[in-house]
């Protein structure tokens, strides 16, 4: 049997393929960028042939440059970022439309009629979703209004649906295989979580045809096989990037919980086998599906996490460099006063406002950049705390220590901060890339490669340990003024609050 393990970790702004072996260790990676489409004011799309293209090049890349032979290679595991819908033609594998990416808000008008033909109790309690133009099924329904014959096409079963899981999928198969997970069919607000298929009402209201959805299956099972240079390599574990990070911490028991820090902020609890509705914004999801049983998860989605330290580099060019952010945060001793809430596509949990859009405040004639960049870092920990208090308001169960993970967990003075803000530990692991890591435990353990998930958790080790270290009076002012400033962003594209 093959000593390591390929895992395909299709994120948002890159794709990149990670060679683990059996003990967790990183024997390559290798990271390609692809484009960003902003074809209208809160519209966001990638090109799927792109991403295809891109998560192609590195799964060889990486093969090529760690010298393991593709017969050493045990399983592949794909995790990806989720309810970004791509349409694409059976026959020709050609995608119909441009990639509709999560963050696109192209759809929040259909998503309003939903909420007024009374359908917004019928997704929370089915989907355990809360109604937005986040989720993938309005945008399924757009490109099916959008693209002429297209939705006659999809009736035929001609056209076939897919969040980006299921495209690499059938790509790596050569169009053997169109499915999915659990976790990833939890995220199309078309899915019912308990019953475990897709809801019939919900599909009639955005006209959707069932012909062309995947087929859902678990989380660590063998879909099919992909061929590296002639070898037949199984694809063995697929999930979400945040259910996969999940994983990838070793966040297996109720009450285990863990933010990742990437394009957005991801908080996930699991909550064991029985799903946990939410009163304060939260989303109940699938956490994992496996061993025939599904675990479900509390979740709070922050849309733009370290995407607003990419903003004031590529926008705004504060700096060359992200991790430069880290640096010029800690030349002034505080904020200054200035608060950014980084609402460039809307307010995720708990506020749920698709009309929020960005603001700075507290802005003085005595106001630098460093000032600005701080309070771009502190937007990042206000915003999770914003999920943690909704999730201990939710369970009732006090999060004693939060694991970190996600590329902005680097930056240690964002990592302090957040311990300070919470008044909570931060841990962060040894293996940072843990949505990775979670899709290769997934693929590992349906092939052999590990035997049961508490091999799995010895192998978890802490990096670095950050313990708050604020006054409590502080800690009340910032946050107090931060909801200040939250309210100053909500609305302002017109919508109702």
């Amino acid at each position: 049997m093959g000593k390591y393990i390929l895992a395909l970790d299709q994120g948002t702004t890159s794709s990149r393929a990670i060679l683990f072996d059996s003990e967790q260790n990183i024997v390559g990676i290798s990271q390609k960028e692809f484009t960003q489409f902003y074809p209208r004011e809160g519209w966001v799309e990638h090109d799927a042939m792109e991403i295809w293209s891109s998560q192609y090049a590195v799964m060889m890349e990486v093969i090529a440059q760690s010298g393991v032979s593709p017969e050493d290679v045990a399983a592949i595991g794909i995790t990806n970022q989720r309810e970004t819908t791509i349409l694409w033609d059976r026959t020709t594998g050609r995608p119909i439309h441009n990639a509709i990416v999560w963050q696109c808000r192209r759809t929040a008008e259909i998503v309003d009629q939903l909420i007024a033909d009374g359908l917004g109790d019928h997704i929370r309690s089915v989907t355990g979703l809360i109604p937005d133009a986040y989720f993938s099924g309005t945008k399924i329904k757009w490109i099916l209004d959008h693209v002429e014959g297209a939705r006659e096409k999809a009736r035929r079963g001609e056209i076939l649906f897919g969040t980006v899981d299921s495209w690499l999928l059938w790509k790596l198969t050569g169009g053997a295989v169109h499915a999915t997970d659990v976790t990833n069919a939890s995220r199309t607000m078309l899915f019912d979580i308990r019953r475990l298929d897709w809801d019939d009402t919900l599909l009639q209201a955005l006209d959707i045809p069932r012909a062309m959805l995947p087929q859902v299956r678990s989380s660590s099972e063998i879909y099919g096989y992909a061929d590296i240079q002639g070898i037949r390599v199984p694809i063995a574990g697929m999930a979400g990037d945040q259910q996969a990070a999940l994983f990838g911490q070793t966040c297996f028991n109720p009450g285990d919980a863990k933010n990742t820090y990437g394009t957005g902020c991801f908080l996930l609890m699991n909550t064991g086998s029985t799903p946990c509705e939410s009163k304060n914004g939260l989303l109940t999801t699938i956490a994992i599906g496996l061993d025939g049983g599904v675990q479900y998860a509390l979740e709070g989605s922050v849309f733009v996490g370290g995407a607003v330290i990419q903003w004031l580099r590529d926008e705004m060019r504060f700096f060359t460099e992200s991790r430069d952010a880290e640096y010029y945060a800690q030349k002034v001793p505080d904020n200054g006063g200035v608060y950014l809430v980084p609402a460039f596509t809307g307010l995720g949990a708990p506020y749920w406002d698709m009309y929020a859009r960005g603001a700075i405040v507290g802005l003085t004639r005595g106001t630098r950049r460093e000032h600005i960049i701080r309070a771009a870092q502190e937007s990042i920990a206000y915003q999770v705390a914003d999920l943690v208090r909704a999730m201990e308001a939710d369970t009732g169960v006090p999060l004693t220590q939060l694991k970190a993970d996600g590329g902005a967990s680097r930056d240690r003075f964002l990592m302090q901060f957040q311990a300070d803000i919470l008044d909570r530990q931060v841990r962060r692991p040894m293996i940072r890339e843990t949505t990775a890591l979670g899709a290769a435990y997934l693929a590992g353990l349906a092939t052999g490669v590990w035997k049961d998930r508490e091999e799995i958790t010895h192998l978890w080790a802490c990096d670095t340990t950050y313990t708050p270290d604020m006054a409590p009076e502080r800690r009340s002012a910032l946050m107090e003024d931060w909801h200040r400033a939250v309210g100053r962003s909500r609305g302002w594209a017109g919508g109702s609050v």
